[in-house]
């Protein structure tokens, strides 16, 4: 059973979380569930070099195999297969597989790395789901936060490995209730971390020494004085993400929440240039900002000088209909690109 505390067919997404394997700290994500407007998170993604990220909306009715990996079999016995009972708006990368993203119904998630990950021996008894579909399983199957972890309570993530290396990541969940998971494989066993209160998480350590690593920064008098972790490692990170989470003003509209949201995540980016690739800590190549309460997804890639977004609800969704993608590295692009999405060749 899952632990709580305190309360694509054959999608390839292996590849890409294994590929960021070779990372060992990367990205930021930060949800903002108190503002009286929309639920909104933020997300950072530190590459060494361009993933080719693509926006992709996925529809209903998608059928998906939780054991293949490509064209390769990731789980030989048991293998979770489903159909897709949401239809998903998500960034690719590599072209095959999901970084992050949130579906129809207001649930998102966000797999980022986590060196300590251990997903245990293989137990057949349960459907695999091999670990870069994870997020996607959730996507696909679920409305809430608390639905997901359900189902998730169901399967079994398996480890994968390519390249040499294997998939270390754990997963953070929100919904457009507000409600928030973030769920780490510790020593063999699920260890979730349930409420509203965990909205910031970055890489290692793991939460539980993420959150008493904070415990121990007093922000309880904020002044322009106010010494502050600057560091891009990810313990520095996440104590400046939830500092300035904590002072995010009440926003007037939409367009002022996206931008806080943004500012939070533009604050913990990593620069062009910061010389910390040896320790395997690399700069920003996008940021995207989710508002869960009205379906929309912006995107902001960081060689190009424009935000752009795109509205899932006023897309096709119904089951049969075509994956639609955009590539959003173009200067001209800017904006509302929803009736820019085109149809994909083919569903991966």
């Amino acid at each position: 059973m899952l632990k709580r505390k305190a309360a694509y067919g054959a999608l390839a997404a292996a590849a890409i979380v294994l590929a960021a394997s070779q990372i060992a700290d990367a990205c930021t994500r930060v949800l903002w569930n108190t503002n009286k407007l929309a639920v909104l998170v933020g997300r950072t993604m530190d590459w060494p070099e361009s993933t080719d990220p693509i926006l992709t909306m996925f529809p209903r009715g998608m059928s998906r195999d939780g054991g293949r990996a490509s064209a390769a079999v990731a789980v030989a016995q048991n293998p979770a297969k489903w159909t897709s009972k949401y239809a998903s708006m998500v960034t690719t990368i590599y072209g095959i597989g999901t970084a992050d993203g949130f579906n129809e119904r207001g649930l998102g998630a966000h797999m980022l790395y986590l060196s300590t990950t251990d997903f245990g021996a293989r137990d057949a008894a349960k459907p695999g789901v091999q670990a870069g579909l994870w997020a996607q399983y959730a996507l696909d199957n679920a409305a809430t936060v608390n639905e997901a972890l359900d189902m998730l309570d169901k399967i079994q993530v398996v480890m994968v490995a390519a390249r040499g290396h294997d998939a270390n990541v754990h997963l953070a969940l929100e919904d457009a209730g507000g409600d928030s998971a973030i769920i780490e494989y510790i020593d063999g066993k699920p260890v979730v971390h349930h409420g509203r209160q965990f909205t910031i998480m970055t890489n290692d350590p793991a939460y539980d020494q993420q959150r008493a690593l904070l415990k121990k920064l007093d922000f309880s008098h904020p002044s322009s004085d106010m010494p502050l972790p600057g560091n891009v490692n990810p313990r520095d990170r996440f104590a400046r993400a939830d500092y300035y989470m904590t002072l995010l003003p009440q926003p007037k509209d939409e367009r002022e929440a996206v931008a806080g949201a943004f500012a939070i995540a533009r604050n913990v980016s990593v620069p062009f240039g910061a010389p910390y690739a040896k320790f395997g800590i690399y700069n920003t190549e996008y940021r995207t900002v989710m508002n869960l309460t009205d379906k929309r997804y912006y995107f902001e890639l960081s060689t190009t000088p424009n935000v752009i977004w795109a509205n899932l609800l006023e897309m096709n969704l119904v089951a049969g209909s075509p994956t639609m993608i955009l590539n959003p590295n173009s200067i001209s692009l800017s904006g509302d690109v929803t009736d820019q999405f085109k149809a994909a060749k083919a569903a991966f």
